[in-house]
């Protein structure tokens, strides 16, 4: 589990896909390289989805875990 503190948070809970997701990518654009996002989900999907992006666009996901059972905390490192 990553305990640093992140650059931004972003509160996606109670959005479905692909919400979560596109709130996710409009706040990375506004980070500069190696700056953290932590997003906060209840969909499930988000777990594969943000794996999923974070491949195809070369970030890292530092974190995936369900820190509370239906919340979902996924922390993103920009490429």
């Amino acid at each position: 589990m990553v305990s640093e503190v992140c650059d931004q948070e972003l509160d996606a809970r109670g959005l479905r896909c692909p919400l979560p997701l596109l709130r996710a990518k409009q706040a990375l654009n506004g980070l500069a390289s190696g700056q953290r996002l932590s997003v906060l989900t209840t969909d499930p999907a988000s777990l594969r989805d943000f794996a999923a992006y974070c491949r195809q666009a070369g970030h890292e996901l530092q974190e995936s875990a369900e820190p509370v059972p239906g919340e979902y905390r996924l922390v993103l490192r920009k490429a």
